[in-house]
């Protein structure tokens, strides 16, 4: 509020929607859209020319509990432990035989604010050798067997647990079923699967675009249902609602994107020469590549500029459209 706002007007049913400008917290859904494009950019500039797998590792049931009371550690030992048996399983001579880049994003929600922590790791289809010379692309659009994969992340996370803290008490049950872990091939999309993980680099557990109504009986929310691909609606009283939200606010300087193998800081020189490596048996075989627009030009920060628009169509009558109506400065910024 005390950054003021703008109004929105339905030119319909004349409902009025408020939408406030930036205040940059970690956990507002209104902030970090110039900064989500300035990743974006920087992380493009870092890409290889090569094919990338998109990985994810899904905590059991049994260890959800542990990582909520205990998030800093929790959190630490699950991503350190996913990206060591990425890389070490990556270099078997049966596999990649060289080392790869794994950039993890901690992702802690579903659709509908439960909780439910899982890592997405995007992986580079090849990796370099030793020496930092070689390089070794991945065969057939193949990268790792997931099931030796999930047995190596659940004994590293047991082994970082125990290391970190020796005073936790771990369900058994968790160590001993199958824990869940997908490894989709990409190809050479990786901008579209840097998008993808973009949503969960700076953005929070829900958008103000999924907010359908808010009143003094609670908060309705919209979500995609899995298996049918189609939007309902959930209403949630607000006590319900304030704590689904809250358990996804990360511990305070806690990294949720971390970066190792080949992107690790300590192997700057090897990640370039591949770059380089690639970029130009690449240049051969597709000629020339036109140059991209720059997003970091055209993104506007919206702590600074107004703010984008809420979705075109009205939240409550479904069927007008909303129109700018006036600024509001932060002395007649007002409650909906």
């Amino acid at each position: 509020h005390a950054l003021g706002g703008h109004l929105w007007r339905c030119n319909r049913c004349s409902s009025e929607i408020y939408s406030y400008h930036s205040c940059k917290n970690r956990s507002c859904p209104r902030c970090h859209k110039d900064q989500t494009e300035r990743w974006i950019a920087a992380r493009e500039a870092e890409l290889l020319a090569c094919p990338y797998f998109h990985v994810t590792v899904t905590v059991p049931a049994e260890l959800r509990e542990v990582l909520r009371a205990n998030q800093r550690d929790g959190y630490a030992a699950l991503m350190k432990a996913t990206a060591e048996a990425i890389i070490e399983l990556a270099r078997d001579r049966r596999h990649v035989g060289g080392t790869v880049g794994v950039m993890a994003v901690l992702h802690t929600w579903t659709q509908q604010l439960v909780y439910h922590p899982h890592v997405h790791c995007l992986v580079t289809g090849g990796g370099v050798s030793d020496d930092g010379r070689d390089w070794h692309p991945a065969r057939n659009n193949f990268l790792i067997s997931t099931r030796p994969l999930a047995v190596l992340v659940r004994a590293k996370m047991r082994a970082d647990l125990a290391k970190r803290r020796p005073d936790l008490v771990l369900p058994k049950a968790a160590w001993r079923k199958p824990w869940v872990i997908h490894c989709t091939a990409w190809g050479d999309g990786a901008e579209a699967v840097l998008r993808y993980l973009a949503r969960y680099v700076f953005r929070v557990a829900i958008t103000e675009g999924r907010i359908v109504r808010l009143d003094d009986d609670g908060v309705a929310i919209r979500h995609k249902h899995r298996a049918s691909g189609r939007w309902h609606t959930t209403r949630l009283n607000g006590h319900e609602f304030m704590r689904r939200f809250l358990q996804h606010v990360l511990p305070k300087g806690l990294h949720k994107v971390r970066y190792s193998g080949l992107w690790h800081h300590s192997r700057r020189d090897h990640a370039a020469r591949a770059r380089q490596q690639l970029a130009l048996d690449h240049s051969r075989v597709a000629g020339p590549k036109q140059e991209a627009a720059d997003p970091v030009a055209t993104a506007r920060d919206c702590s600074t500029a107004p703010p984008s628009p809420p979705p075109r169509r009205c939240p409550y009558c479904k069927a007008g459209h909303l129109q700018h109506v006036r600024m509001l400065y932060p002395r007649q910024v007002r409650g909906p």
